[in-house]
C-alpha cells in the first residue's frame, strides 16, 4: 500500500512547479494533452500522472452559494513503474477533520478518504474500481466539506480521460 507521501509526492512535485490556471502551459515536463487532462512525466524518481482542473465549482453553506477563496483545485491519477493508477484529488484548503469526499462518476458512487488538504482511495482496489468508473464515464463530481464548514461540489470532464491514462501508464512502465 502506497504510503501518504508517495502517494502525493508527484502531485506536490507538479503544484510547486506552475500556478494551475493555465494548466502547466509552462511546465517543460507535460509530455501530452488529451481534451480536458494533460499528461506529465518525471525520470528522477519514475513518475507520470494525468492532470485536471474542475469545469464547474459550486461552494455553499448553509445551502446558500457563498464565494470562498480556494487553492488549487486538481483531481489526478500517478503511475509508476510496476504499480497501477493511484487517484489523488486537491479541493484547495484543508478538509473538515474525519471527512471524506463523495466522487459521483455518472450516477456511481464512490469514497475518498481524507488527510489535510488531499483525499485519496482507501486501497489498491477501490483506486481500480473508481479508475475503472472514469474510464467509463463523462463527469465525475466531488463533494466535499472544509475545516470551515463550507460545502463544496466539484465537476470535472473526463474527456479524454482514458487517452491520458493509457499515454502516462505506457510512459511509466
Amino acid at each position: 500500500m502506497t504510503t501518504l507521501s508517495g502517494r502525493v509526492l508527484g502531485a506536490a512535485l507538479f503544484a510547486a512547479m506552475l500556478p494551475f490556471g493555465a494548466v502547466a502551459q509552462e511546465s517543460s515536463n507535460r509530455v501530452a494533452v488529451t481534451s480536458d487532462w494533460n499528461v506529465f512525466a518525471e525520470e528522477n524518481p519514475k513518475e507520470c500522472w494525468g492532470v485536471t482542473i474542475p469545469k464547474e465549482t459550486v461552494n455553499t453553506r448553509d445551502g446558500q452559494p457563498v464565494s470562498v477563496r480556494r487553492g488549487d483545485i486538481l483531481l489526478f491519477v500517478t503511475y509508476r513503474p510496476g504499480a497501477p493508477g493511484e487517484i489523488s484529488f486537491t479541493g484547495g484548503y484543508p478538509f473538515a477533520e474525519g471527512s471524506t469526499v463523495s466522487v459521483d462518476v455518472d450516477g456511481k458512487g464512490f469514497e475518498l478518504f481524507t488527510d489535510g488538504e488531499w483525499a485519496w482511495p482507501a486501497s489498491p482496489d477501490q483506486d481500480a474500481a473508481l479508475l475503472a468508473a472514469m474510464k467509463a464515464g463523462t463527469q465525475a463530481t466531488l463533494t466535499a466539506r472544509s475545516g470551515k464548514g463550507t460545502q463544496t461540489k466539484d465537476t470535472f470532464s473526463l474527456r479524454g480521460f482514458t487517452a491520458a491514462m493509457t499515454e502516462a501508464e505506457t510512459r511509466c512502465k
